[in-house]
């Protein structure tokens, strides 16, 4: 209990044991916050590696169907060379 004072004793242990209340919570708040920093971190984390993947397929994508369209553009080249030759010949 408090030292003798001019308020009531039952206030001044009120607030008192409200005090020492917070004080012996803050540990698990502390580790609660912790926990909850490390678990958005690590959520933003495996965010970032599916976007990275998400993005390489679509790059990858996009090569696949340029080397495609390559390959399919060297016969109609070949061929258009090849009929440029023989109509130039006549």
């Amino acid at each position: 209990m408090a030292y003798p004072t001019s308020v009531n004793s039952q206030i001044t242990d009120s607030v008192t044991q409200s005090n020492v209340q917070v004080l012996g919570t803050a540990p698990a708040v502390a580790m609660g916050n912790l926990y909850q920093a490390t678990a958005q971190a690590l959520a933003n984390a495996a965010h970032n590696a599916t976007t990275a993947q998400q993005q390489t397929n679509v790059t990858a994508q996009a090569a696949t169907t340029m080397g495609v369209a390559l390959l399919y553009s060297l016969d109609t080249a070949a061929t258009g060379m090849a009929t440029k030759t023989i109509l130039g010949a006549q």
